[in-house]
């Protein structure tokens, strides 16, 4: 399992979504990045999981105590 997190400033990082595989996760982050800011900033579109975060992050192993249930799975655009 991949996890994908969202931060912004002043905010601690959550988890937003899970992935199946890393390049499922990337290819998600390049569909929801609307602009990219580099360092993995940027302004991400409004139906993705990362909207309203300004900042992702990747783990292979959980980094917070987030609910990994309580987040959408393998989420694609055809979701919106």
């Amino acid at each position: 399992m991949h996890y994908l997190y969202g931060s912004k400033q002043g905010v601690a990082r959550r988890l937003v979504a899970t992935f199946g595989s890393q390049p499922l996760l990337h290819s998600y982050v390049r569909w929801a990045t609307l602009q990219d800011f580099g360092n993995r900033t940027g302004k991400f579109e409004q139906g993705s999981a990362l909207a309203g975060y300004n900042a992702w992050e990747e783990s292979a192993a959980p980094l917070t105590d987030d609910d990994a249930a309580a987040v959408v799975h393998n989420p694609s655009p055809s979701m919106l």
